[in-house]
């Protein structure tokens, strides 16, 4: 990341932190490789991510370790093996950092990518879906983009009561559909048939708009757990639609599945960030029964919706006031100055390129500072220092002393 984007990094990730830490979460920092088993039994061995999209190598010692494709299998990982939502206690944790997946790069998305996501363990209340869904677009809202630029998703994928015979309609479906579907369509009847939804060839759309719908067939508590989680949305004003054909591409995903897309910056590929719940991930790990939910982000993808609502997070830092010193015999006194005016709280520079006190100016200029102290042999006789107020021209005088005083009421 070059400055401009390190600084929109940076500043969504604090934003994340104010924000998360007023919902309660508290973060969490995970290897950037763990053992490859984390994440093919978590993720799922038929999922793209682990057939084709993971880096995974061997250590000295022979064994397979894989560069994270994605933040929530690590973090149960982690909250299994130091027991952080053990004996009936619930954990709320975020994370921000890097991922890796093999595949085309192209606009938005990137080998190394950049995620920021939260995770709730321990929590199986609808409320707790409804409340992860809104930081989601609270967390959106808060770094610039415009609420009628976004739009959530929300769908519900069942549990083990009710989608292993919705997954064995939809293959049936593929199947007799099979002249009409990709390929890779074909190939995910047998692995996992519900992909074929995410498929984006046009015919493949066409076709699967036709494909059961997982709704109808959601056993009694799923369906009263979805509609719980939409009256708590409804509650706090989120808007949502229903999108029956959502589904998410990991395997662990049980019931309430959601997404936020864009409609402006990213074309077809348009989604921002997404998550879902997944109440059989911790089991998955040998642990105890541990409902679940989360959601990440991507950051390249989000800053596009950003430049594309006109919205500029990576602009670079103000200078509030440039310290001139006139000649090399005073250049002393202006570093000293200016680490005062730092230390005070202000954002001070200065040269250090023995310019011209016009080269200077025009430094100051550059930078975008709202004073100059001016500081030469005279100033520095009289014990003074001449402060120029860059908008209007006007200069006053004030003490050496008296400096730190002076720029930050000059300043307000």
């Amino acid at each position: 990341m070059l400055p401009g984007t390190a600084r929109a990094w940076e500043f969504m990730t604090k934003t994340a932190q104010d924000l998360f830490g007023r919902y309660g979460f508290e973060p969490i920092y995970t290897p950037l490789f763990e053992h490859t088993e984390v994440f093919t039994r978590g993720i799922g061995e038929a999922t793209d991510i682990v057939s084709k999209e993971m880096y995974t190598f061997e250590d000295r010692s022979g064994r397979s370790l894989t560069l994270r494709p994605e933040g929530t299998a690590g973090v149960v990982r982690a909250a299994l093996e130091h027991g952080l939502a053990a004996q009936g206690s619930s954990a709320k944790l975020y994370y921000a950092g890097p991922m890796f997946r093999y595949e085309r790069p192209q606009k938005g998305r990137m080998r190394q990518f950049w995620q920021i996501g939260a995770e709730v363990l321990g929590a199986a209340e609808p409320s707790t879906d409804a409340e992860i869904i809104t930081l989601l677009v609270r967390f959106f809202e808060s770094v610039g983009i415009p609420l009628d630029r976004m739009t959530l998703l929300l769908n519900s994928m069942g549990d083990e009561a009710c989608r292993p015979a919705y997954r064995e309609r939809v293959r049936q479906f593929i199947l007799q559909k099979g002249a009409e579907l990709c390929e890779e369509c074909n190939r995910r009847a047998d692995t996992n048939p519900l992909r074929a939804f995410d498929c984006k060839n046009p015919e493949c759309v066409a076709v699967m708009a036709d494909a059961p719908l997982l709704r109808d067939s959601l056993c009694d508590e799923c369906a009263e757990h979805y509609e719980s989680v939409k009256r708590h949305l409804d509650l706090v004003g989120i808007a949502y639609v229903e999108a029956p054909r959502l589904v998410r591409g990991l395997d662990y995903y049980t019931r309430t599945v959601f997404e936020v897309q864009v409609t402006h910056g990213l074309g077809s590929q348009n989604a921002i960030g997404g998550g879902g719940r997944y109440d059989r991930l911790m089991q998955e790990y040998g642990g105890p029964p541990t409902p679940g939910l989360g959601f990440a982000l991507g950051f390249e993808r989000t800053l596009l919706a950003l430049e594309a609502a006109g919205v500029d997070v990576g602009a670079a830092p103000r200078t509030d006031v440039y310290v001139a010193a006139v000649d090399a015999d005073v250049r002393p006194a202006a570093f000293v100055t200016a680490a005062r005016l730092r230390d005070a709280g202000m954002a001070a520079s200065l040269d250090h390129q023995a310019r011209s006190l016009k080269s200077q100016f025009k430094q100051a200029d550059r930078l975008g500072a709202r004073l100059v102290v001016v500081i030469g042999p005279d100033e520095l006789a009289s014990g003074q220092v001449t402060i120029r107020n860059m908008d209007t021209k006007d200069e006053t005088r004030a003490a050496v002393d008296d400096v730190v005083v002076a720029v930050r009421s000059r300043l307000g």
